[in-house]
C-alpha cells in the first residue's frame, strides 16, 4: 500500500500501470466495456434504437482507453502535470458518455421487454449489456476520482 500512496504524485509507466491506482483500471475497463461492446454488438437493433450511441460509446471508449494506456506504457507523458490534467478530462468524459448510453440502453431494454417474452435471447442479451455498462460507468467514475486526486497532488 506504501507503493501505491507514494507515487500519487507520479504518472506511472511501464508494468507500474499494473501497480498503481487509478491506472489498474485500465484492464477492467477494457474488459467491460469490450463485453458491452459485443453484447450490444449481437443484438437486434431495432429502427429509431439509441443502440447505435452505445454502441459508439463503447467502441470509443474501448479504443481510446487501449491507446491511452499504451501511452502511458510507453512513458509518453514525461510525468507532465497535463498529462494528468488530461486523464482526469478523458475519464470524466468516458464516465459522462457511459452513463448515458448506460441509460438509454437500459430504457430500450424495458422497452423490449413489453414487446418480446422475457426469455428471448435478445432481451437476456441486452440484459446483459446494460449491467456491464453500468459496471464500465462506475469503473470510469472511480478511475475519474482517483486521477484527480493524483492531479492535485502534482
Amino acid at each position: 500500500m506504501d507503493s501505491n500512496t507514494a507515487t500519487m504524485g507520479n504518472l506511472p509507466r511501464g508494468i507500474g500501470i499494473c501497480t498503481t491506482i487509478p491506472d489498474i483500471l485500465y484492464l477492467p475497463e477494457l474488459v467491460f466495456g469490450g463485453l458491452v461492446w459485443i453484447l450490444v454488438a449481437s443484438t437486434l437493433v431495432v429502427p429509431a434504437n439509441p443502440q447505435a450511441w452505445v454502441m459508439f460509446v463503447s467502441l470509443f471508449c474501448f479504443c481510446v482507453t487501449f491507446i491511452w494506456m499504451v501511452m502511458f506504457f510507453c512513458g509518453t507523458h514525461n510525468n507532465r502535470g497535463s498529462w494528468a490534467a488530461a486523464d482526469v478530462a478523458y475519464h470524466g468524459i468516458a464516465a459522462f458518455f457511459y452513463l448515458s448510453a448506460s441509460v438509454a440502453l437500459a430504457k430500450v431494454t424495458l422497452e423490449i421487454k413489453d414487446t418480446t417474452p422475457l426469455n428471448s435471447q435478445n432481451y437476456k442479451l441486452d440484459i446483459s449489456a446494460v449491467v456491464f455498462s453500468y459496471v464500465a460507468t462506475l469503473l470510469y467514475v472511480v478511475h475519474t476520482i482517483f486521477s484527480a486526486i493524483r492531479w492535485k497532488s502534482f
